[in-house]
């Protein structure tokens, strides 16, 4: 049985400007973010629909019946002001659903949601993403700093698996690659809510892999990247890539 996925976010345009001598010129180059979990789906049980950050401004559903249409939606580096000031507000001062409460809603009714780490993800970059105190994060298993998040991790990082029975384990033995950065958050302290990877304890201890649940819907937070640059191009092209994410794709998708 296909189980369709929204992808939110994981796209960037970066502008430069190039001096050479006495000249100058500028150039715009777009980004996107999750080929590797593109790929890493192909062929799979999960049809994917993969809607920039540009896009989601204004493409990400309004209402209801447009979230029905996926049974799993994942937010990566994507800050809350793109769901919460589409050109209607911003530029028209006029009022739109709330899309942010209407993704809590969704889950609470069986949906199954993901946010995956990045610069603006969870609290991001200079506290920059928001998502703090937000509908969304009334789902998540975790809770978000009020302030930059980020833990860099140069050096690189491995993660300590601490539930390898549960499913979203299954088939990742042994060492996984490294991974050179997290975002901090807070776990919560309910029954619901697991643990399942975490940094070791010299590098802070700091949940990687924690799920949940919200109302009938199951949430998950994975603290680190979906790609480069957090996740190193070992990780990326590791077997078990593929299989962590179906995984967390499969568990999130279970009916409640």
């Amino acid at each position: 049985m296909t189980k369709k996925v929204l992808l939110v976010g994981e796209s960037w345009i970066s502008s430069a400007t190039h001096y050479k001598g006495f000249d100058q010129f500028g150039s715009v180059t777009f980004h996107l973010g999750a080929e590797p979990l593109v790929k890493a789906l192909e062929g799979s049980e999960f049809e994917l629909t993969y809607m920039p950050a540009h896009d989601a401004v204004e493409k990400f559903p309004f209402d209801m019946a447009g979230l029905d249409a996926y049974d799993a939606i994942i937010l990566s580096d994507i800050g809350a002001n793109s769901l919460l000031l589409p050109p209607a507000v911003w530029l028209q001062s006029k009022t739109v659903p709330n899309r942010l409460k209407l993704i809590k809603a969704w889950v609470e009714k069986g949906g199954g949601l993901l946010m995956v780490g990045g610069y603006f993800s969870f609290q991001g970059i200079d506290g920059k993403a928001r998502w703090r105190r937000t509908a969304v994060e009334d789902t998540l298993p975790v809770t978000c700093l009020p302030y930059d998040d980020r833990v860099e991790i140069p050096e690189g990082s491995t993660a300590v698996v601490l539930k390898p029975e549960h499913p979203i384990m299954a088939g990742l033995g042994g060492e996984w690659p490294l991974l050179l950065g997290v975002n901090e958050v807070e776990v919560r302290d309910r029954a619901d809510v697991d643990v399942l990877a975490r940094l070791p304890e010299d590098q802070g201890g700091h949940p990687l892999l924690v799920t949940g649940t919200h109302g009938q819907g199951h949430t998950v937070a994975w603290t680190s990247d979906i790609g480069p640059h957090w996740l190193s191009p070992a990780f990326c092209e590791w077997a078990g890539y593929a299989r962590l994410w179906k995984n967390i794709l499969g568990w999130m998708t279970e009916a409640r």
